[in-house]
């Protein structure tokens, strides 16, 4: 009652079980390779900029502000955008780092 009937034309359901195993692999590989691997790398480059960020370098924030690094803590960063100007972020907060000159 629960079993299936046989192949009619006598082929090996186990070929081609396999075969569609193999196949679901090798999306799955191409998938890891084509999208999670590079970003992760791009988020472990990102994650080491914000960490070498230093007060004086310029930086842009995902906003799209521009402006110097006042001051950095363990999770924000003040930002100054004008003279007498400073406004605080978070670090994840920044786009880009330029360092200053």
């Amino acid at each position: 009652m629960l079993l299936a009937p046989p192949p009619a034309d006598g082929q090996d359901p186990t070929g081609s079980l396999i075969s569609t195993f193999v196949m679901f692999g090798a999306v799955i590989l191409i998938f890891y390779f084509m999208m999670i691997r590079p970003q992760q790398k791009r988020a472990k480059e990102h994650k080491a900029t914000l960490d070498g960020m230093k007060k004086g370098d310029k930086v842009v924030t995902s906003s799209g502000m521009h402006g110097t690094v006042a001051d950095i803590d363990e999770a924000t960063v003040s930002v100054t955008v004008a003279t007498n100007t400073t406004i605080k972020f978070d670090k994840s907060a920044i786009a880009s780092v330029n360092p200053g000159s």
